[in-house]
C-alpha cells in the first residue's frame, strides 16, 4: 500500500512502543504524515523506565516512507492535548486518522488480586491512563478530524467485544479498562457516523511487543525460542500486523461499513488480504477460543 495515504495526516496517540509504534510505521509506509505522541523521549523516560522513545518511532515512520513528527504529550493533561491538536491544525490544516492507543498500565494491574485486595491507587491510575486519556484526546481532536468527511477513529483495545463479553480479562481493573474502550468506540460511532466519519474498536492478537519479547527473554529475530516455555506463543504477531489493519481501513473508500464494529487484526486480514511481515496471516482470537481456551495442544495449523 505504499503511497496510498500520501497527503493524509494521522495522529497515533500512544506510539512509543508496541501496537502504537507498529501502526505509526505502517501508516508511514503508506505515505502518511504521522504525529506520534507519548511520554518517553530521548531526554525523559516515563515510569515505565523503558528505552523506546517517540523520536525513535518518528524516525521509523520517516524511514518507512512517510513523515514522522514526535510530540511529547501526556494525554491526561488536557492543555497538552489541546496544544498538540492546535499544532497539527497549524501545520497540516487537517486530521484524517486518529488512533487512540494510549495505555501505560502494564505495571499497574495484579493478575491474582481480587478488587478488594488490589492496590487501589494503581487500579484507579490504570483506568485514568487507559480510559480518561482516550476521552481527553477525542474531545480535542475530533473537531479537526470532522472538518473533512471520511475521517477514521480507531480505538485500540485488547479483545473483541464478543470475546470480552464471555471472558473475564485478567483482573477487575484490566477487564474494565479494555471493555470501556470497546464501548467508547461504539459511542463515538453513533456521534461520528451522521457527521461523515467512522469509529471502530480494534484489537491485535497476541502481540510480540517489546515488553512481551523481554518477558520471554527473546528478540523478534529468535522469538520462536520462547515456544518451549509457552507453546501457544506460536500464534503471536508483530505490531506491524495490526498496523496494516489500520492502513487497510484508512484506504477503504467504504470504511463506513465498519462503523461501530469491534475488529481484530486477524479478522481484517481475511477481509483485506494483508499479511504479517513474515507473510503469515495469524488469526489469534479464533485460535484462542478453539485451541488455547479449549485446552487443546498448541498447533497453529490453519490459524496462520
Amino acid at each position: 500500500m505504499a503511497g496510498t495515504l500520501h497527503g493524509r495526516v494521522a495522529l497515533v496517540a500512544g506510539a512509543t512502543r508496541g501496537a502504537g509504534r507498529g501502526i505509526a510505521v505502517e501508516l508511514g509506509a503508506a505515505g502518511a504524515t504521522v504525529y506520534v505522541t507519548g511520554r518517553t523521549t530521548r531526554e525523559r523516560r516515563s515510569e515505565y523506565g523503558r528505552p523506546e522513545t517517540i523520536e525513535d518511532t518518528a524516525d521509523l515512520v520517516t524511514a518507512a516512507g512517510g513523515r514522522g513528527v514526535a510530540v511529547p504529550t501526556d494525554h491526561l493533561e488536557p492543555e497538552q492535548v489541546r496544544a498538540l491538536v492546535a499544532r497539527i491544525e497549524a501545520e497540516q490544516g487537517r486530521l484524517d486518522v486518529l488512533v487512540n492507543d494510549i495505555w501505560g498500565g502494564e505495571k499497574l494491574f495484579d493478575w491474582e488480586a481480587p478488587v478488594w485486595e488490589h492496590d487501589l491507587d494503581d487500579g484507579l491510575r490504570l483506568l485514568r491512563l487507559a480510559v480518561e486519556t482516550h476521552a481527553v484526546t477525542s474531545h480535542h481532536a475530533l473537531p479537526l478530524l470532522l472538518r473533512d468527511s471520511g475521517g477514521l477513529v480507531v480505538e485500540m483495545t485488547d479483545g473483541t467485544a464478543e470475546y470480552n463479553a464471555a471472558n473475564y480479562r485478567v483482573s477487575f481493573f484490566y477487564d474494565l479498562a479494555k471493555s470501556s474502550v470497546l464501548r467508547m468506540a461504539f459511542g463515538l460511532s453513533r456521534e461520528l457516523g451522521p457527521r461523515g466519519a467512522t469509529a471502530v474498536a480494534l484489537t491485535p492478537g497476541w502481540l510480540r511487543s517489546e515488553i512481551m519479547l523481554d518477558a520471554f527473554g527473546v528478540t523478534e529475530e529468535n522469538w520462536r525460542d520462547a515456544l518451549g516455555a509457552q507453546p501457544h506463543f506460536a500464534i503471536s504477531e508483530t505490531p506491524r500486523y495490526v498496523g496494516r489493519a489500520v492502513v487497510a481501513l484508512a484506504c477503504d473508500p467504504d470504511v463506513a461499513r465498519w462503523n461501530g464494529a469491534s475488529l481484530s487484526s486477524g479478522g481484517l486480514a481475511k477481509e483485506y488480504g494483508y499479511t504479517d511481515v513474515d507473510g503469515s496471516r495469524p488469526d489469534a482470537w479464533r485460535y484462542l477460543v478453539e485451541v488455547q481456551d479449549a485446552n487443546g495442544p498448541a498447533d497453529v495449523t490453519g490459524y496462520r
